[in-house]
């Protein structure tokens, strides 16, 4: 296997375009208040934990409570590149839950920390999301990741495009 092929199995792009002004998305995408109405795969889950500090080298905790667990799914990390409303970039680490949430160090990450880059285009007045995810650890954590981020879109569109 090539290094280029190696990449493209553990990284996950994703593009969606939503029916709302780029401004509106990237604070929904950086505020609690928003993060905490959308951020879950489905509509059943609850979001308890959203902490944000919107800075370089700032932090973030987000929590997604499922509704047949008693605590929630919580994931950290550290905003590296902030460009509103047009960029994000930051990395994604599991609060310790199984063996099967461990992810390796790769590329410029620290052990287990993955880099989430969102960029925000404007595209006629609606949002062009383009979310690149990487440094999983196989095709198949990449694969779930994506179910994963999917569901949380599909979320985001529900509540920025009503």
């Amino acid at each position: 296997m090539t290094q280029a092929e190696a990449v493209s199995q553990t990284t996950l792009r994703i593009t969606r375009k939503l029916a709302a002004p780029r401004e509106l998305v990237f604070k929904a995408w950086t505020q609690p208040e928003f993060l905490a109405k959308w951020w879950g795969v489905r509509a059943d889950y609850t979001t308890p934990i959203a902490e944000v500090d919107l800075r370089v080298g700032g932090k973030y905790r987000l929590g997604m409570q499922p509704p047949d667990m008693d605590h929630p799914l919580v994931i950290s990390g550290i905003y590296r590149e902030i460009n509103p409303p047009e960029k994000l970039v930051y990395t994604w680490v599991w609060e310790p839950q199984s063996p099967e949430t461990e992810i390796r160090s790769e590329g410029n990450v620290a052990p287990g920390e993955t880099l989430v880059t969102v960029e925000f285009h404007d595209v006629d007045g609606h949002t062009e999301i383009v979310l690149t995810h990487q440094f999983f650890v196989d095709q198949d954590m990449r694969d779930k990741h994506g179910h994963g981020w999917s569901g949380c879109l599909e979320q985001l569109a529900t509540l920025v495009e009503a």
